[in-house]
C-alpha cells in the first residue's frame, strides 16, 4: 500500500531532507534555465550598446534640437539655447514661405527619383536575375561582372560618373555627341534640368546590382519541377514568369522593395558627391535640402525639424507598407 503524500514528505526529510535522485525525472534546476534564457541577452547587449550611442542618443538629441531657437550664435552651448517649441516645424511646413515651399518642392522630387530609381532597380535586378537562371557557358562570369557595381565603393563609383559627364570631356558627350550624333551639342549634364537624369542613372547603376543578388537567391528556393511540369502542359516563359517566378518571388520582392525604398530615399552621398554641397534645383533631394538648411545656412533647429519630419515620413511609409503585405500574405494562405 502506498503511502500518503505528506507521509512520503516526511520520509523524505527523514532521509536528511534530500529529493529525489538525480537521474530520475525532476524538473532542472532554475539557476541553470535562468543561465540559458539570460546568454542571448549577454551576447546582444554589446550590440544594443552600440546601438544605443550610434542611433539612438543622436536621435533624440536631435529631436531635442528641433525644438530650440539654434543657430550660429548658440551652437556653442546648445542646451542653454532658447526653447522655440513648435515654431521650427510651422517654419517647414508653411508652404506659403521660402522655406516650406523649398522644401515642399525637394520632397516631391525626392518621391519621383525614389520611384523611378527603386521601379528601375528592381526591374533590371529581377530582368536579370530570370535570364541568368538557366546554366549555360558563361553565366558565372555575367554574374561577377553584373555585381562589380555593387561591390564598387559608392564615392568611387559616384566620382568616376562625375568625371564621365562632364561637359567638354566627358565620356558620355563623347558617345552621344561626337560618336552617335543623338545631341546638337554636348549637354550640360550636372546642372540644370539633366542633373535629374545624371543623377538617376547612377542610382540605377549602383543599386541595381543588389536587386539582382537578392532576387537570385530567391530564385533558389524555387523547384525546378514547377517549371517542368508547366512545360509539359504547354506554358511558355513568359506564361512560367507570370505563373510561378513572379508569385514565388513575393516574400523576396516585399523586403525588397522596402529596403530600395529607405536607402533610395535618404541617399546622401550620391547627389554630394556627384553636385557637391548645392545641388541643382531639379536634383534636390530632401537629404541634401536637410543638409544645405543645416549646415550651409547655420539654421540648426530648422534642419532638426525638417530630419524629424522625414523620420516620421518614413515610419509612416514604412508601417502602411508593412500592414498592406501581411494583409496579402494572410489572404493568400487563406
Amino acid at each position: 500500500m502506498c503511502c500518503p503524500p505528506r507521509a512520503a514528505a516526511a520520509a523524505a526529510r527523514g532521509r536528511g531532507g534530500r529529493g529525489p535522485p538525480r537521474g530520475g525525472g525532476g524538473a532542472p534546476r532554475r539557476p541553470g534555465r535562468i543561465r540559458r534564457i539570460g546568454l542571448p541577452y549577454l551576447l546582444l547587449l554589446p550590440a544594443l550598446v552600440l546601438e544605443l550611442l550610434v542611433h539612438l542618443v543622436p536621435m533624440v538629441m536631435g529631436i531635442l534640437m528641433s525644438f530650440k531657437a539654434l543657430t550660429r550664435f548658440s551652437i556653442r552651448d546648445w542646451s542653454a539655447a532658447p526653447w522655440s517649441g513648435f515654431d521650427n516645424y510651422k517654419i517647414s511646413v508653411d508652404i506659403n514661405a521660402p522655406a516650406g515651399e523649398a522644401l515642399l518642392h525637394s520632397f516631391w522630387v525626392t518621391c519621383g527619383f525614389t520611384v523611378l530609381s527603386v521601379g528601375l532597380c528592381w526591374l533590371l535586378g529581377t530582368a536579370t536575375a530570370i535570364f541568368l537562371q538557366d546554366t549555360f557557358r558563361g553565366r558565372g562570369v555575367l554574374r561577377t561582372l553584373f555585381l562589380v557595381p555593387y561591390a564598387l565603393p559608392v564615392y568611387t563609383a559616384v566620382i568616376t560618373w562625375a568625371f564621365m559627364f562632364q561637359h567638354d570631356n566627358g565620356l558620355v558627350n563623347h558617345v552621344l555627341h561626337d560618336q552617335l550624333g543623338l545631341t546638337d551639342k554636348p549637354s550640360f549634364w550636372l546642372i540644370g534640368d539633366n542633373s535629374f537624369i545624371a543623377l538617376l542613372t547612377v542610382s540605377v547603376w549602383k543599386g541595381w546590382p543588389f536587386a539582382f543578388l537578392v532576387v537570385m537567391a530567391g530564385l533558389q528556393n524555387i523547384p525546378k519541377e514547377l517549371y517542368e511540369a508547366a512545360a509539359l502542359d504547354g506554358a511558355g516563359m513568359w506564361q512560367q514568369i507570370r505563373r510561378i517566378t513572379l508569385p514565388s518571388l513575393r516574400p523576396v520582392n516585399q523586403v525588397l522593395v522596402l529596403v530600395l525604398f529607405l536607402w533610395t530615399f535618404n541617399d546622401f552621398n550620391t547627389p554630394y558627391v556627384l553636385f557637391g554641397k548645392a545641388a541643382p534645383e531639379a536634383a534636390d533631394l530632401i537629404s541634401i535640402h536637410v543638409y544645405q538648411t543645416t549646415f550651409a545656412t547655420w539654421n540648426f533647429g530648422t534642419g532638426s525639424a525638417m530630419s524629424v519630419l522625414l523620420l516620421l515620413f518614413l515610419l509612416v511609409v514604412t508601417g502602411l507598407y508593412l500592414l498592406l503585405t501581411s494583409r496579402r500574405r494572410k489572404t493568400a494562405d487563406v
